[in-house]
């Protein structure tokens, strides 16, 4: 008995101290290796601390900037990310942070950053999804080699740009009904405050429901809320991703995004077995995303018909339709609010865009080809994404990877930050904190001294799929305002540029609007 005993209390012991060992490994032992190997090859960034990495520095950063009110200029780095600001100006285009015990390589080389971008090797994949975002959206934006090159093919014919056109006369009765609207508010005293911030994600939301499931828009609505509650919580929860084993952990939060990933599941299966029952019975596929999804699906189930893996499963249509919300909401929603807090800045603009609109299109619903001949809108909207990019490029290696003259170890984050990258001015000139609309005059390629600086849908093969369904409804919307209101910054408005996913105005985007 005691012999056992003995046998269990030193297998124990071993377990014990084989579990302290690997802890150690994982939270010092690794994170200094990596620390050293990166500084043997020039790459030099803030130290590594015990298990916290540089999350204190950071916290602590952002909440004195937080502290101190803001002047409406476009310099916001200070406030947005004072962290990785102090790293570049010490450290330089190439450094490495920590996030908890995950080292992130920040590059703003355009070599490298065209290097990672056009990688087709799988060198540089997308992060490992973090189980709880699992709950709240994977699809496309998360794959990788040939499962993404699949997937891609299957959904590229519903966003080309001529299925695109047939969407606008739903861009065109979102945007009507929320011109109607203002003019309710607006009223006999002819002006009246708004947070447009709000405004446009209800737009956004309503369009995206429209375009991705036609005459289901309603249930596509609940979806949209059930999701939107969905991301805070997964930004609530989001220091998990720097220490992975928390999210084994039970509590509210991940109870909460399960049901809410329950209620998505059954409202997204109930729309798309509908629709494939009509499919199967005969009826006409619908011109809307989840219509030319379900053909495109359905084409390529014919094509590689008795093959393993062809074909998308519902499960997996599902999470498309879940990101076409996600990205196709936020980023628009964003989009429209910077671009209005933008002209509200810069009123010399506004009435040159206002001008060009009415010039072209006059007080009626534009077309696609007037919409494509907004010239100045165009480059308006151009200037907007380069100070207040939707997209932040994230990579990650898999095994020792090559990326320039240098060696990243396995399993580093690489973090393109676009917002930073926007406002160098070896790059994009001296006026580079200036809004500048004009530096877009000869196209994207030429507004800045190498193409590979400016990628606010991201760049490569992987670049957004979306992004002609952003802009087309981004212009929809700016011409039709500009056609019925001009507007100027409320004293209300708090100028804070936030990321919680997206770049947006942390307070809402208050502004004065007045009846034309």
């Amino acid at each position: 008995m005691e012999k056992h005993l003995s046998v269990l209390l030193s297998l124990s012991c071993f377990m014990f101290l084989t579990m302290i060992l690997r802890l150690l490994y994982s939270i010092w032992w690794k994170p200094k290796m990596i620390e050293k190997c990166q500084k043997g090859q020039g790459i030099h960034g803030p130290p590594y601390r015990l298990f916290y990495g540089n999350f204190k520095e950071m916290s602590k950063m952002a909440k004195e900037a937080a502290s101190k009110p803001m002047k409406c200029t476009h310099d916001v780095m200070p406030r947005l990310d004072p962290f990785l600001q102090k790293n570049m100006l010490i450290y330089g285009k190439l450094f490495v942070i920590w996030l908890g015990i995950a080292p992130r390589v920040v590059v703003m080389e355009p070599k490298l950053i065209k290097e990672i971008l056009n990688d087709k090797s799988g060198d540089f994949e997308k992060p490992q999804i973090h189980p709880l975002k699992t709950l709240f959206v994977t699809g496309l934006a998360s794959y990788d080699g040939e499962k993404w090159a699949k997937y891609r093919k299957i959904i590229n014919p519903a966003f080309h740009i001529e299925k695109l056109k047939g969407m606008l006369p739903a861009f065109s009765i979102c945007c009507d009904e929320m011109i109607e609207k203002w003019e309710k508010l607006v009223g006999l005293e002819g002006s009246c405050e708004l947070d447009v911030s709000l405004e446009f994600q209800k737009l956004t939301a309503d369009a995206i429901s429209r375009a991705a499931f036609g005459s289901s828009f309603e249930q596509g609505r609940q979806i949209f809320q059930l999701q939107k509650e969905q991301c805070k919580l997964y930004m609530d929860s989001y220091y998990m991703t720097a220490y992975p084993w928390l999210s084994f952990l039970p509590n509210r939060t991940k109870a909460r995004m399960r049901e809410i990933h329950k209620e998505v599941q059954v409202l997204l299966k109930g729309i798309i077995q509908k629709r494939e029952n009509a499919i199967k019975r005969g009826n006409s596929i619908k011109d809307d995303l989840l219509g030319l999804l379900l053909e495109s699906n359905l084409a390529e189930l014919r094509e590689n018909e008795g093959l393993k893996g062809n074909g998308m499963t519902i499960e997996e249509v599902m999470e498309e339709c879940k990101l076409f919300y996600f990205a196709g909401q936020e980023t628009t929603a964003d989009l429209l609010s910077w671009t209005i807090i933008a002209l509200s800045m810069h009123s010399d603009w506004q009435e040159q865009a206002r001008e060009e609109v009415l010039k072209l299109v006059g007080k009626s619903s534009p077309s696609f080809d007037e919409l494509a001949q907004l010239k100045i809108v165009t480059m308006i909207l151009q200037e907007v994404l380069r100070l207040y990019p939707p997209a932040f490029p994230t990579r990650s290696t898999h095994r020792r990877t090559k990326l320039g003259e240098f060696f990243l170890p396995a399993g580093v984050q690489i973090y393109l930050p676009s917002y930073l990258i926007h406002r160098d001015p070896e790059l994009f000139g001296e006026d580079v904190l200036e809004f500048n609309p004009r530096r877009f005059s000869e196209g994207v390629w030429k507004a800045s001294k190498d193409q590979n600086s400016y990628f606010p849908f991201g760049g490569g093969p992987r670049n957004c799929i979306g992004q002609n369904f952003a802009m087309l409804e981004a212009k929809m919307a700016l011409a039709m305002i500009l056609q019925h209101f001009s507007f100027e910054m409320s004293p209300s408005y708090a100028h804070a540029p936030a990321l919680p996913i997206t770049l947006k105005p942390l307070y809402g985007a208050q502004v004065i609007v007045h009846k034309l």
